[in-house]
């Protein structure tokens, strides 16, 4: 049995005796300077020996000290070209993403190129799916919801803007299609249909039209080609048709428009949060939604 003091005690002193600063020291190991303080001192007590002394020049290895830096230095760089020779390829930075199909075709897909671009040593893993069994390996998820994730680090990335829209083929003579002679088309989440035509009813002030009745579906794609065929009228989150209010396939029918109460979350896995990956790639995309 080998009789050594704990490894992060042996780490802190090679930081310190590379810095001769326990500031720099704390700052390279994202740890407090009292931190650093207390585990050359526990190291120093373990040994029975000073290592470092503060004079008014700044931080000096004592004899022992300066015997121990190179030796621990050593020590280390061999243990790094050895985990170095096992680790597979391109493991840490194989960031697996986790986000709702539409939202990763419609609006993530799009934008990828300029992650891409900027982070090509990043290896990039999207899926719509995930089981209870490989949940623990993605390292953030975008999600569909109203409120923070328990267990997750949890930030709000943006909320849905309703608007009505329908295809263009159903408007006459500029005039929006009456609501009550098409097809209501709704979304259904988590087996439950979304109450975005009510909310958008409601805000609109009427009430001689019945959200109950039209047709359902289980994803937002197959609403928005429903409507773009002119198979009815659909209430849509601005951002998910783009498109097609760009070239005109689909028309809104009233100007208004309705914030949330859904939006897209950015969920991390609290053990990842602090992974470079993870932090480059939430970066990314909260500048990437904020300029649209």
């Amino acid at each position: 049995m080998r009789h050594l003091p704990p490894l992060t005690m042996l780490r802190v002193f090679e930081e310190v005796a590379r810095h001769r600063s326990f500031s720099q020291a704390a700052l390279a190991m994202n740890v407090t300077q009292g931190a650093v303080s207390r585990q050359i001192k526990q190291l120093e007590d373990y040994l029975g020996v000073a290592l470092c002394v503060r004079t008014p020049q700044g931080l000096t290895l004592t004899e022992a000290g300066l015997a121990l830096k190179p030796q621990l230095a050593g020590a280390f760089d061999q243990i790094e070209r050895a985990l170095q020779g096992l680790q597979v390829p391109n493991l840490r930075q194989h960031l697996r993403v986790l986000a709702p199909p539409t939202w990763a075709s419609r609006w993530l897909s799009p934008h990828l190129r300029r992650f891409c671009q900027q982070h090509p040593d990043i290896s990039l893993s999207v899926s719509n799916q995930a089981s209870h069994e490989n949940l623990a390996e993605i390292d953030c998820r975008i999600r569909f919801g109203l409120a923070p994730a328990e267990h997750w680090h949890s930030e709000l990335l943006v909320m849905e803007r309703h608007i009505a829209v329908a295809s263009a083929e159903l408007f006459s003579q500029g005039q929006a299609p009456d609501l009550r002679q098409h097809p209501l088309l709704h979304i259904l989440h988590d087996g439950k249909r979304l109450k975005v035509w009510e909310n958008w009813l409601a805000a609109m002030g009427r009430e001689d039209v019945d959200a109950r009745r039209g047709l359902e579906f289980s994803t937002l794609d197959q609403v928005i080609h429903t409507a773009v065929a002119g198979g009815g009228l659909a209430v849509i989150d601005r951002q998910m048709i783009e498109r097609e209010l760009r070239d005109g396939s689909l028309l809104p029918l009233a100007p208004l428009e309705v914030v949330g109460p859904y939006g897209y979350w950015l969920d991390v896995a609290r053990e990842k949060h602090g992974l470079s990956k993870v932090r480059l790639f939430t970066e990314w995309l909260a500048r990437a939604q904020a300029s649209g």
